[in-house]
């Protein structure tokens, strides 16, 4: 029996299902020599999820993430030669309009993030999987590349390990659980176990349904629960007899039913002669504490498979024998069928990345089977250069406030993704139900009073528009096109296009509270500050002077997008948008861990400073007439860009002369007590309540403006994306190496451009407005351009602007499809709509010449 050693370089806690496995061996591959590898059972794991797992992969998803680690894993099973590459198959029933328009829709992501799936007729269909009811097929998606780990997910974990550990890199230890992480000052200084002590600087969490307990341990919150699947089994299935396949059909989804089938080949093979039928409960899904997952001995199958009810189902199951009427004259194996344990996390994503709460502890958690190589990889390229390939900020365990890590919030929210795991389709601008009403900021009352339509971002209530404006501003609601599609127009009001026409007009304000405002100070904070930015912030740069400037990863690639505004000789405020800021704050701390740098001092000011945006032609006049002293707001007193204290009507505000919208104004920001008072001044002055759409989509598009995380990604530069400066400041700052490097070459393998919608008629006559990402695509070849980086285009972004009157797209082309004027395709649902460039980089369609903010 080995001995436990005393230290290692990293200890990996869940070493034996495919995720343990695969960070294992890419961590191998990467360089690291010395890991250990725990596990509370056997390694490979024969209790947790990588046991029971139906072992499929598809490739296609709307996540561009999930298709890149997706892809990656089936390559990376192929060529261990454990992988069998059958095909899937996905249908639309008769009368299901919608689950087919998701199919086209999954077809376009495919396009968009490198796939291969297209659609299929009923007839092929049928062709593909003869045990299909061919009345029922409305049409199908056909994913050549999907198929089946063979022989089992564990058996290729357990290969995995076998080769670390004979190449000496990798000590494990099975039925060893960490009882405890040692954390010392916020760092990870070893791990407890039954059997001694591991000193080590990292740990990595790949413990799956359990992951919650060890993290705690740690003083690491996962927002992550363990959820009921049910499996049954049906046989003897003797079709593939003799034939020696694990599989012989191709996979089948039935995601309006919530369901998957797949047979399991060759009865002599692994768990052979069956065919076996998924099922996700859309309505009450049964999530499950990790604490209250039965032990091995009390478990009847393994903790990870608990009993199944037939009244879990009943009704699902009836559907399937429609279907499949074969299910229904095999019989049910009840015995060996189950409700298998999988995670599910807040927000649908995987948890990865270094925890917030604990340097040293990584997390690879709630990954599938289809992902785990991939996500292996992630972690190892994360772990040991700084970055992974991709932008990884829909995975990144540090895009969680606490308050949204908290027991009850994440139970809500997990149980409204384990709900629409298969169906319903989620729309990309899907809010959610549960957790509402966790952040409001001081105007929250006025804008339910206006009828607020709200939606919900970072914990924070944001009104998208008002319905007391649908009278107040009839007369521009007249200039705004109707939606009649349905999915266009999901989770979007009209009203709000109107509130920007009155703005672009008059004047409106924008409540912008969700804004993560970090106050830094300090004898340190000009150096940190200045190590962090791209641009100059520091130096003589005057106070009250605002700076748009970015955060660059080691290799350029855009981390943060943000504001900064000099409030003294060594202080400063950071604004970051609601969406990013808890990154934003994990990147300021760590680096300043870094570069050493600890004489500085950070106050979260995020709930205790309220925003309020005052913008539009009438902004300066408007504001004069409540000023305490209006001369202070002349353009001579308060030029663009700078920030200033003053007083309306003798309340404190700091007015912030800036525009994401595209025209003249301030940011006014007001202790959270005063909020109230400041709105409701402003609205007897007849300033116009608009809703947050003008700003983060409508106005952002017209303007051109870019999104952190959406359009601004690790994976592309800042030239790529037309910010880059007309200078390079002299100071060091992070990534400046690789700044100057991409500022050398000749051309940008990509550039960000603003195209428009040339025609957004569909073939029924019918006005598209578009959501979401969707690929562009050549018109002569009908192919999606890759730069040569490998990079493929999509629209990042995408809204109708009012005020142009067309949709508006951004997205990153290849050079030699940077032009203006380039025609190009855009799928959507099947069909293709004209695109033109009509800008390359950055320039506004709207004001061009920016003059509207500076008058």
């Amino acid at each position: 029996m080995a001995t436990l050693p005393q230290q290692a370089d990293a200890v990996i806690i869940g070493q034996g299902g495919i995720v343990g496995a695969s960070v294992a061996h890419h961590l191998i591959e990467q360089g690291w020599t010395d890991l250990v590898g725990l596990d509370t059972a056997a390694i490979p794991t024969d209790v947790g999820s990588t046991a029971h797992a139906s072992d499929f992969c598809y490739m296609t998803s709307h996540d561009r993430m999930a298709c890149y680690t997706t892809t990656y894993s089936r390559r990376f099973y192929e060529a261990l030669g454990h992988y069998h590459r059958v095909g899937g198959l996905e249908i639309a029933r008769v009368g299901d309009e919608a689950r087919l328009a998701e199919l086209q829709r999954k077809v376009a992501s495919g396009k968009a993030f490198g796939t291969h799936v297209r659609m299929i007729d009923a007839d092929e269909a049928v062709e593909r999987f003869p045990l299909l009811n061919r009345e029922l097929i409305l049409g199908g998606m056909w994913d050549p590349d999907a198929g089946l780990v063979v022989p089992r997910s564990q058996r290729v974990a357990g290969v995995l390990v076998e080769r670390a550990v004979e190449g000496g890199h990798l000590r494990v230890f099975a039925d060893t659980p960490a009882l405890r992480i040692d954390v010392q000052a916020g760092r990870v200084c070893g791990v407890e176990t039954p059997k001694g002590y591991i000193a080590t600087p990292v740990v990595i969490l790949t413990a799956g349904i359990w992951g919650s307990i060890p993290a705690a341990t740690a003083g690491v919150a996962l927002p992550l629960m363990p959820v009921e699947h049910p499996l049954m089994f049906f046989g003897p299935f003797d079709t593939f007899a003799g034939s020696g396949q694990e599989i012989g059909y191709p996979l089948l989804r039935d995601q309006g039913n919530s369901a998957y089938m797949r047979d399991t080949g060759d009865p002599r093979s692994t768990e052979g002669g069956l065919l076996e039928w998924g099922y996700y409960e859309p309505t009450q899904p049964r999530l499950v504490h990790p604490h209250d997952i039965l032990s091995r001995d009390r478990a009847r199958l393994s903790p990870s498979m608990r009993d199944l009810e037939a009244d879990q189902v009943a009704e699902a199951f009836e559907r399937a024998i429609e279907l499949t009427p074969v299910l229904g004259e095999l019989g049910w194996d009840e015995k060996h069928s189950f409700n298998g344990l999988l995670s599910v996390t807040s927000d649908g994503g995987s948890l990865v990345g270094e925890a917030p709460e604990t340097r040293g502890l990584w997390c690879c958690e709630a990954v599938w089977v289809k992902d785990g190589p991939g996500m292996g990889k992630v972690l190892a390229d994360w772990l040991t250069h700084g970055r992974p390939e991709l932008d990884p900020s829909g995975i990144d365990i540090a895009r969680f406030y606490p308050v949204q890590k908290t027991p009850h919030h994440a139970f809500g929210r997990c149980r409204e993704i384990a709900q629409k795991i298969y169906d319903p389709p989620v729309h990309p601008r899907e809010p959610f139900e549960s957790g509402r009403d966790l952040r409001r900021g001081p105007f929250w009352p006025r804008e339910k009073e206006l009828g607020g339509y709200f939606m919900e971002a970072a914990g924070w209530e944001r009104a998208h528009g008002y319905a007391a404006n649908e009278a107040r501003l009839a007369h521009y609601l007249e200039r705004v096109p109707e939606r009649h599609n349905e999915w266009d127009a999901r989770h979007f009001w009209r009203v709000s296009n109107a509130e920007q026409l009155a703005l672009c007009d008059h004047v409106g304000m924008i409540n912008l509270s969700h804004f993560a405002i970090y106050d830094i100070s300090g004898p340190d904070a000009e150096a940190l500050l200045e190590r962090l930015s791209v641009a100059r912030v520091g130096g003589d740069t005057p106070v009250g002077k605002g700076v748009y400037t970015h955060f660059l990863d080691a290799v350029g690639g855009v981390h943060s997008d943000l504001t900064i505004v000099r409030l003294g000789v060594d202080a400063w405020r950071v604004i970051c948008g609601g969406d990013t800021g808890h990154r934003d704050l994990m990147w300021i701390t760590r680096r300043a861990e870094t570069f050493a740098l600890t004489r500085w001092h950070l106050e979260d000011r995020t709930d205790g400073l309220a925003t309020l945006g005052l913008w539009g032609p009438n902004a300066r006049r408007t504001l004069q007439r409540l000023a305490d002293d209006p001369e202070a707001l002349e353009e001579a007193n308060s030029p663009f860009a700078s920030a200033r204290e003053i007083r309306v009507q003798g309340l404190p505000v700091w007015a912030f002369r800036i525009s994401y919208v595209g025209e003249q104004g301030w940011e006014l920001y007001v202790p959270f007590s005063y909020g109230l008072a400041l709105w409701d001044r402003l609205f007897e002055a007849g300033v116009i309540p608009v809703g947050i759409e003008t700003y983060a989509n409508s106005r952002r598009l017209e303007k051109s403006l870019r999104l952190q995380n959406v359009d601004l990604l690790t994976d592309y530069n800042l030239y790529e994306a037309g910010l880059a400066r007309p200078k390079v400041k002299e100071a060091d700052f992070h990534g400046k190496a690789a700044y100057l490097a991409q500022r050398g070459r000749q051309r940008q393998p990509a550039t960000l451009c603003t195209l428009v919608m040339e025609d957004n008629h569909d073939a029924a006559g019918t006005p598209r407005f578009p959501v979401g990402q969707s690929p562009l695509l050549d018109p002569e070849s009908g192919e999606v351009p890759v730069d040569a980086l490998g990079r493929r285009s999509y629209v990042t972004s995408i809204a109708y602007g009012p005020s142009l009157g067309c949709n508006i797209a951004l997205g990153y082309l290849p050079t030699d499809y940077a032009e203006e004027g380039r025609q190009l395709l855009m799928e959507y649902f099947g069909e293709h709509y004209p695109m033109r460039v009509a800008t390359v980089g950055y320039r506004a369609l709207y004001d061009p010449e920016n003059q509207r903010p500076h008058g």
